[in-house]
Protein backbone atom coordinates (compact mmCIF):
# COMPACT_ATOMS: atom_id res chain seq x y z
CA UNK A 1 0.00 0.00 0.00
CA UNK A 2 1.27 3.80 -0.99
CA UNK A 3 0.39 5.77 1.73
CA UNK A 4 0.23 9.60 2.10
CA UNK A 5 0.59 11.30 4.91
CA UNK A 6 -1.26 14.28 5.55
CA UNK A 7 0.43 16.92 8.44
CA UNK A 8 4.01 16.95 9.06
CA UNK A 9 3.96 17.93 13.00
CA UNK A 10 4.16 15.22 16.24
CA UNK A 11 1.92 12.79 15.81
CA UNK A 12 3.36 12.77 11.96
CA UNK A 13 6.64 11.64 13.03
CA UNK A 14 5.10 9.22 15.26
CA UNK A 15 2.61 7.36 12.33
CA UNK A 16 6.41 7.67 9.67
CA UNK A 17 8.09 5.84 12.70
CA UNK A 18 4.93 3.52 12.92
CA UNK A 19 4.74 2.88 9.45
CA UNK A 20 8.44 1.64 8.85
CA UNK A 21 7.64 -1.31 10.44
CA UNK A 22 4.24 -2.27 8.29
CA UNK A 23 6.11 -4.29 5.76
CA UNK A 24 3.18 -3.92 3.68
CA UNK A 25 3.56 -0.23 3.46
CA UNK A 26 5.58 2.83 1.79
CA UNK A 27 4.91 6.00 2.36
CA UNK A 28 5.11 7.62 -1.18
CA UNK A 29 4.41 11.23 -0.16
CA UNK A 30 3.50 13.53 2.43
CA UNK A 31 1.62 17.06 2.57
CA UNK A 32 2.33 20.68 5.02
CA UNK A 33 1.12 23.59 3.96
CA UNK A 34 4.80 24.82 5.21
CA UNK A 35 7.45 24.05 2.64
CA UNK A 36 10.86 24.34 4.80
CA UNK A 37 8.55 22.12 6.94
CA UNK A 38 7.29 19.04 4.93
CA UNK A 39 10.48 19.08 3.01
CA UNK A 40 12.39 19.20 6.44
CA UNK A 41 9.84 15.87 7.66
CA UNK A 42 10.55 14.33 3.82
CA UNK A 43 14.37 14.27 4.19
CA UNK A 44 14.16 12.94 7.70
CA UNK A 45 11.91 9.75 7.09
CA UNK A 46 13.03 9.36 3.24
CA UNK A 47 9.45 10.55 1.48
CA UNK A 48 10.06 11.04 -2.36
CA UNK A 49 7.08 13.76 -3.30
CA UNK A 50 6.29 16.54 -1.16
CA UNK A 51 3.35 18.73 -1.11
CA UNK A 52 1.72 22.08 0.17
CA UNK A 53 -2.00 21.66 -0.44
CA UNK A 54 -3.29 18.19 0.51
CA UNK A 55 -5.85 18.70 -2.78
CA UNK A 56 -3.05 18.31 -4.80
CA UNK A 57 -1.69 15.18 -2.86
CA UNK A 58 -4.86 12.98 -3.32
CA UNK A 59 -5.17 13.93 -6.95
CA UNK A 60 -2.37 11.49 -7.10
CA UNK A 61 -2.41 8.06 -8.67
CA UNK A 62 0.29 6.92 -6.50
CA UNK A 63 -1.19 6.96 -3.31
CA UNK A 64 -3.13 4.34 -2.15
CA UNK A 65 -4.54 5.58 1.49
CA UNK A 66 -3.72 8.48 3.80
CA UNK A 67 -3.03 8.83 7.52
CA UNK A 68 -3.98 12.31 8.76
CA UNK A 69 -2.68 14.08 11.55
CA UNK A 70 -3.62 17.29 11.94
CA UNK A 71 -5.42 20.12 13.84
CA UNK A 72 -9.11 19.11 14.52
CA UNK A 73 -11.12 21.86 12.81
CA UNK A 74 -9.58 20.68 9.58
CA UNK A 75 -10.52 16.78 9.81
CA UNK A 76 -13.96 17.07 8.31
CA UNK A 77 -12.64 18.88 5.22
CA UNK A 78 -9.75 16.55 4.50
CA UNK A 79 -11.17 13.44 4.91
CA UNK A 80 -14.13 14.31 2.50
CA UNK A 81 -12.40 15.00 0.27
CA UNK A 82 -9.94 12.05 0.41
CA UNK A 83 -13.13 9.63 0.56
CA UNK A 84 -14.07 11.96 -2.82
CA UNK A 85 -10.85 10.53 -4.27
CA UNK A 86 -11.33 7.35 -3.52
CA UNK A 87 -8.49 7.05 -0.69
CA UNK A 88 -8.90 4.78 2.18
CA UNK A 89 -8.01 6.97 5.65
CA UNK A 90 -6.97 6.82 8.91
CA UNK A 91 -7.80 9.62 11.25
CA UNK A 92 -5.93 10.83 14.14
CA UNK A 93 -8.53 11.41 17.34
CA UNK A 94 -10.57 12.99 18.31
CA UNK A 95 -12.50 12.22 15.05
CA UNK A 96 -14.06 15.78 14.58
CA UNK A 97 -14.37 19.28 15.42
CA UNK A 98 -17.94 18.96 15.62
CA UNK A 99 -20.55 15.77 15.71
CA UNK A 100 -21.97 17.48 12.76
CA UNK A 101 -18.43 17.02 11.26
CA UNK A 102 -18.05 13.36 12.54
CA UNK A 103 -21.69 12.50 10.98
CA UNK A 104 -20.02 14.20 7.26
CA UNK A 105 -17.36 11.95 7.51
CA UNK A 106 -18.89 8.99 8.16
CA UNK A 107 -21.50 9.48 5.78
CA UNK A 108 -18.99 10.29 2.76
CA UNK A 109 -16.69 6.82 3.67
CA UNK A 110 -20.19 4.99 2.97
CA UNK A 111 -20.45 6.94 0.12
CA UNK A 112 -17.59 6.96 -1.66
CA UNK A 113 -17.12 3.17 0.00
CA UNK A 114 -13.30 3.67 1.25
CA UNK A 115 -12.49 2.71 4.99
CA UNK A 116 -12.35 5.36 7.41
CA UNK A 117 -10.23 4.55 10.55
CA UNK A 118 -10.65 6.04 14.12
CA UNK A 119 -6.70 5.76 15.08
CA UNK A 120 -7.54 4.97 18.59
CA UNK A 121 -4.21 3.76 19.41
CA UNK A 122 -4.46 2.58 23.13
CA UNK A 123 -6.45 -0.14 22.12
CA UNK A 124 -3.93 -1.41 19.82
CA UNK A 125 -0.98 -0.68 22.82
CA UNK A 126 0.72 -4.34 23.47
CA UNK A 127 0.30 -3.80 27.19
CA UNK A 128 -3.55 -2.68 27.39
CA UNK A 129 -3.95 -5.82 24.72
CA UNK A 130 -3.00 -7.83 27.10
CA UNK A 131 -4.97 -6.78 30.04
CA UNK A 132 -7.93 -7.53 27.71
CA UNK A 133 -7.08 -10.77 27.50
CA UNK A 134 -6.76 -11.44 30.58
CA UNK A 135 -10.46 -10.29 31.47
CA UNK A 136 -11.44 -12.22 28.71
CA UNK A 137 -9.95 -15.40 29.61
CA UNK A 138 -11.92 -14.76 32.73
CA UNK A 139 -8.55 -14.09 35.15
CA UNK A 140 -10.16 -11.51 37.54
CA UNK A 141 -13.96 -12.76 36.92
CA UNK A 142 -16.83 -10.37 36.01
CA UNK A 143 -15.45 -7.08 34.79
CA UNK A 144 -17.32 -4.32 36.60
CA UNK A 145 -15.07 -1.01 36.83
CA UNK A 146 -11.75 0.65 34.87
CA UNK A 147 -10.30 3.44 34.98
CA UNK A 148 -7.43 5.18 32.42
CA UNK A 149 -5.73 8.30 33.38
CA UNK A 150 -3.38 10.27 30.56
CA UNK A 151 -1.63 13.21 32.03
CA UNK A 152 1.44 15.67 31.25
CA UNK A 153 1.98 19.02 31.72
CA UNK A 154 0.02 20.53 28.65
CA UNK A 155 0.11 20.11 24.34
CA UNK A 156 3.13 20.63 22.08
CA UNK A 157 0.90 22.64 20.18
CA UNK A 158 -0.23 25.93 20.48
CA UNK A 159 -3.58 25.17 18.73
CA UNK A 160 -4.55 22.80 21.55
CA UNK A 161 -5.00 25.97 23.34
CA UNK A 162 -7.52 27.30 21.02
CA UNK A 163 -10.73 25.84 21.93
CA UNK A 164 -12.27 26.93 18.90
CA UNK A 165 -10.21 25.07 16.79
CA UNK A 166 -9.60 22.42 19.11
CA UNK A 167 -12.74 22.19 20.23
CA UNK A 168 -11.94 22.00 23.95
CA UNK A 169 -9.23 21.32 26.25
CA UNK A 170 -7.62 17.97 27.98
CA UNK A 171 -11.26 16.21 28.07
CA UNK A 172 -11.18 16.30 24.36
CA UNK A 173 -7.04 16.19 23.92
CA UNK A 174 -6.98 13.00 25.75
CA UNK A 175 -10.68 12.03 27.30
CA UNK A 176 -11.21 10.56 23.63
CA UNK A 177 -8.96 7.82 24.52
CA UNK A 178 -9.79 6.65 27.79
CA UNK A 179 -13.45 6.86 26.39
CA UNK A 180 -13.30 4.80 23.72
CA UNK A 181 -10.61 2.54 25.33
CA UNK A 182 -13.57 1.99 28.02
CA UNK A 183 -16.17 0.96 25.26
CA UNK A 184 -13.41 -1.49 23.82
CA UNK A 185 -12.82 -2.83 26.93
CA UNK A 186 -16.55 -3.75 27.61
CA UNK A 187 -17.45 -5.13 24.38
CA UNK A 188 -18.73 -1.59 22.91
CA UNK A 189 -22.19 -1.59 24.86
CA UNK A 190 -24.71 1.82 24.69
CA UNK A 191 -23.67 4.21 27.29
CA UNK A 192 -26.46 4.87 29.86
CA UNK A 193 -24.91 8.17 31.90
CA UNK A 194 -22.17 10.38 32.08
CA UNK A 195 -21.10 12.49 34.61
CA UNK A 196 -17.97 15.26 34.64
CA UNK A 197 -16.12 17.44 36.61
CA UNK A 198 -13.87 20.21 34.68
CA UNK A 199 -11.31 22.60 35.82
CA UNK A 200 -8.49 25.28 34.54
CA UNK A 201 -5.76 25.36 37.08
CA UNK A 202 -2.53 25.46 35.01
CA UNK A 203 -2.76 26.84 31.99
CA UNK A 204 -5.44 29.57 33.06
CA UNK A 205 -3.82 32.25 30.84
CA UNK A 206 -3.08 30.44 27.58
CA UNK A 207 -6.93 29.04 27.28
CA UNK A 208 -10.36 29.10 27.41
CA UNK A 209 -10.23 25.03 27.79
CA UNK A 210 -10.28 23.08 30.93
CA UNK A 211 -6.71 21.51 31.70
CA UNK A 212 -8.17 19.15 34.20
CA UNK A 213 -10.66 16.70 33.95
CA UNK A 214 -12.38 13.63 35.45
CA UNK A 215 -15.44 11.56 33.69
CA UNK A 216 -17.70 8.58 35.18
CA UNK A 217 -19.37 6.71 32.52
CA UNK A 218 -21.93 4.15 33.14
CA UNK A 219 -22.86 1.96 30.42
CA UNK A 220 -26.81 0.03 29.69
CA UNK A 221 -24.73 -3.37 31.00
CA UNK A 222 -23.98 -2.47 34.37
CA UNK A 223 -19.79 -1.61 34.02
CA UNK A 224 -18.13 1.81 35.12
CA UNK A 225 -15.27 3.58 33.83
CA UNK A 226 -13.52 6.26 35.85
CA UNK A 227 -11.52 8.65 33.21
CA UNK A 228 -8.91 10.89 34.45
CA UNK A 229 -7.08 13.42 32.17
CA UNK A 230 -4.51 16.55 32.57
CA UNK A 231 -2.79 19.30 31.40
CA UNK A 232 -1.83 20.43 34.68
CA UNK A 233 0.46 17.50 35.89
CA UNK A 234 4.25 18.35 35.86
CA UNK A 235 7.02 15.62 35.68
CA UNK A 236 6.31 14.14 32.50
CA UNK A 237 3.67 11.85 30.72
CA UNK A 238 2.15 9.32 32.94
CA UNK A 239 -0.49 6.82 30.77
CA UNK A 240 -2.34 3.67 33.42
CA UNK A 241 -4.71 1.69 33.87
CA UNK A 242 -6.53 -0.25 35.85
CA UNK A 243 -9.14 -3.28 35.98
CA UNK A 244 -11.24 -4.54 38.49
CA UNK A 245 -12.99 -7.66 38.54
CA UNK A 246 -14.96 -9.68 40.87
CA UNK A 247 -11.92 -12.33 41.51
CA UNK A 248 -8.79 -9.94 40.82
CA UNK A 249 -7.71 -7.00 39.47
CA UNK A 250 -5.04 -5.51 36.94
CA UNK A 251 -2.75 -3.08 37.46
CA UNK A 252 -1.05 -1.58 34.36
CA UNK A 253 1.61 1.69 34.21
CA UNK A 254 2.24 1.89 30.11
CA UNK A 255 5.29 4.13 30.58
CA UNK A 256 7.21 4.09 33.97
CA UNK A 257 8.17 0.21 33.41
CA UNK A 258 10.02 0.35 30.20
CA UNK A 259 11.67 4.07 30.42
CA UNK A 260 15.47 5.05 31.64
CA UNK A 261 16.73 8.08 33.58
CA UNK A 262 18.24 10.97 31.43
CA UNK A 263 19.39 14.18 32.26
CA UNK A 264 19.67 16.43 29.33
CA UNK A 265 20.24 20.31 29.91
CA UNK A 266 18.26 21.40 26.64
CA UNK A 267 15.71 18.68 26.22
CA UNK A 268 15.20 16.31 23.87
CA UNK A 269 12.57 14.49 21.52
CA UNK A 270 10.59 14.86 17.90
CA UNK A 271 9.70 18.70 18.77
CA UNK A 272 11.16 21.39 19.81
CA UNK A 273 8.10 22.38 21.98
CA UNK A 274 8.61 19.54 24.21
CA UNK A 275 11.59 20.39 25.28
CA UNK A 276 10.62 22.16 28.25
CA UNK A 277 9.15 18.96 30.04
CA UNK A 278 12.55 16.99 28.89
CA UNK A 279 14.95 19.32 30.37
CA UNK A 280 16.56 17.92 33.42
CA UNK A 281 16.11 14.35 34.48
CA UNK A 282 13.60 12.26 32.80
CA UNK A 283 12.02 9.10 32.89
CA UNK A 284 12.97 8.71 29.28
CA UNK A 285 9.96 6.42 27.50
CA UNK A 286 12.09 3.53 25.23
CA UNK A 287 9.81 2.47 22.48
CA UNK A 288 6.95 5.25 22.79
CA UNK A 289 5.47 4.25 19.28
CA UNK A 290 5.65 0.63 20.59
CA UNK A 291 4.38 0.89 23.79
CA UNK A 292 1.16 3.07 22.51
CA UNK A 293 0.53 0.98 19.44
CA UNK A 294 0.97 2.98 17.20
CA UNK A 295 2.54 0.00 14.59
CA UNK A 296 0.55 -2.31 15.31
CA UNK A 297 -2.60 0.18 14.45
CA UNK A 298 -0.93 1.21 11.22
CA UNK A 299 -0.48 -2.64 10.58
CA UNK A 300 -4.10 -2.88 11.36
CA UNK A 301 -5.07 -0.16 8.99
CA UNK A 302 -2.87 -1.48 6.12
CA UNK A 303 -4.02 -5.31 6.46
CA UNK A 304 -7.96 -3.99 6.64
CA UNK A 305 -7.14 -2.69 3.16
CA UNK A 306 -5.68 -5.45 1.94
CA UNK A 307 -7.99 -7.95 3.03
CA UNK A 308 -11.13 -5.95 2.56
CA UNK A 309 -11.81 -6.09 6.68
CA UNK A 310 -13.52 -3.95 8.72
CA UNK A 311 -11.17 -1.80 11.13
CA UNK A 312 -11.41 -2.43 14.67
CA UNK A 313 -11.99 1.25 15.35
CA UNK A 314 -13.78 2.67 12.57
CA UNK A 315 -15.88 6.10 12.22
CA UNK A 316 -19.19 5.47 13.94
CA UNK A 317 -16.71 4.38 17.10
CA UNK A 318 -15.24 8.15 17.00
CA UNK A 319 -18.78 9.68 16.39
CA UNK A 320 -19.66 7.36 19.46
CA UNK A 321 -16.62 8.59 21.86
CA UNK A 322 -17.26 12.26 20.27
CA UNK A 323 -20.77 11.87 21.48
CA UNK A 324 -19.98 10.85 24.52
CA UNK A 325 -17.52 14.12 24.99
CA UNK A 326 -20.25 16.27 24.39
CA UNK A 327 -22.09 14.61 27.17
CA UNK A 328 -19.37 14.96 29.47
CA UNK A 329 -18.67 19.07 28.98
CA UNK A 330 -22.97 19.44 29.40
CA UNK A 331 -22.41 17.41 32.59
CA UNK A 332 -19.55 19.57 33.84
CA UNK A 333 -21.67 22.75 32.89
CA UNK A 334 -24.79 21.95 34.89
CA UNK A 335 -23.50 19.95 37.79
CA UNK A 336 -25.67 17.21 37.02
CA UNK A 337 -25.52 13.72 35.00
CA UNK A 338 -26.74 13.17 31.22
CA UNK A 339 -28.50 9.84 30.97
CA UNK A 340 -29.29 8.48 27.29
CA UNK A 341 -30.85 8.50 25.36
CA UNK A 342 -28.76 12.25 24.27
CA UNK A 343 -28.66 14.32 21.92
CA UNK A 344 -26.95 17.75 22.20
CA UNK A 345 -28.63 20.70 21.57
CA UNK A 346 -26.35 21.96 18.85
CA UNK A 347 -24.13 19.17 17.33
CA UNK A 348 -22.53 22.09 14.91
CA UNK A 349 -21.13 23.35 17.79
CA UNK A 350 -17.61 22.46 19.22
CA UNK A 351 -18.16 20.33 22.50
CA UNK A 352 -16.98 22.44 25.35
CA UNK A 353 -19.48 25.37 24.47
CA UNK A 354 -21.81 24.62 27.50
CA UNK A 355 -19.06 24.82 29.87
CA UNK A 356 -17.39 28.02 28.49
CA UNK A 357 -21.14 29.48 28.76
CA UNK A 358 -21.10 27.93 32.17
CA UNK A 359 -18.07 29.58 34.13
Amino acid sequence: MRIGIIGSAFSSNIHAEALREVAEAEIVAVCSPNPSHVETFARRWGIPRTFTDYRKLLESSDVDAVVVGIPNDLHRAVVVAAAEAGKDIIIEKPLAHTLEDADAMVAAAKEYRVKLMYAETIVFSPKYVRAKTLTGEGAIGHLYMVKQGEKHSGPHSDWFYDVHRSGGGALMDMGCHGIEWARWMFAKPKPKSVYAHCQRVLHTERTQGEDNSVVLLEFEAGGIAIIEDSWAKHGGMDDRIELYGTEGVVLCDLLHGSSMETYSAKGYGYAVEKAGETKGWTFTVFEEAHLYGFPHEMRHFIRCILHKETPIETGEDGRATLEIIYAAYESAATGRKVTWPYHPNRPDQIPINPWLKAR
